[in-house]
């Protein structure tokens, strides 16, 4: 998994009063989770974009005031109007110990049913799993290469090592939908094939 390091400080003074001070000098509150005791911090929101605004998932490196903390990212909340970070949850790597945390779904592969016209639906952009920290890779990584129009890969289907999925077994990250642009594959042409010589020889009889 990849790492970054964020700076911050610790919070001295915890209330509503100091978070909208801090909000209006460019700083998001925050907190870290899961240790010993919640750590209360800010840091500049600039520094926060880069682990918030991207696809990717990190082991972060927290450093307040020369304390290096080792977190993961659990939720950041945001203004509905303006959008901007109102705040942001951590949970503390703590050594030995596995942590949840939402993996993002990469499809690798050209599938053969969107070749032939299906439409590729991706229902799930992250999955949430279970494992050690530096055992999780930086993505589910899924191959639709052999996916035809009407197959699903479901969550209880895949397999990857250090790896636990907390969600349900059936829920489907990937489909290929049927489209009016649909064609046959080769697969379901020899088959068709095969039932109709079959039907030939069964009226000959």
């Amino acid at each position: 998994m990849k790492t970054i390091e964020i700076n911050g400080h610790l919070r001295e003074a915890v209330g509503s009063t100091s978070a909208k001070q801090l909000r209006r000098e460019g700083q998001v509150p925050g907190v870290v989770y899961g240790g010993g005791s919640n750590i209360h911090f800010y840091a500049d929101e600039r520094e926060l974009n880069k682990l918030v605004y991207t696809p990717d998932v990190f082991k972060i490196t927290l450093n307040l005031d020369g304390e290096k903390t080792v977190a993961v990212l659990r939720e950041a909340q945001y203004h509905p109007v303006s959008d901007k970070m109102l705040h942001i949850d951590l949970v503390q790597v703590v050594a030995g110990s596995p942590v949840t945390i939402q993996l993002p779904v990469a499809l690798t592969g050209n599938s053969i049913g969107v070749k032939n016209g299906g439409v590729l639906r991706k229902n799930a952009k992250k999955l949430l799993v279970k494992g050690m920290i530096d055992d999780l890779p930086d993505t589910i990584s899924i191959d639709i290469t052999k996916m035809k129009i009407g197959s699903v890969k479901k969550v209880g289907e895949l397999s990857v090592p250090g790896v636990e999925f907390l969600e349900t077994d059936n829920r489907v990250v990937v489909a290929i939908k049927t489209s009016r642009k649909a064609v046959k594959t080769d697969d379901e042409d020899e088959e068709e094939g095969e039932e109709a010589a079959e039907g030939a020889e069964a009226a000959a009889e």
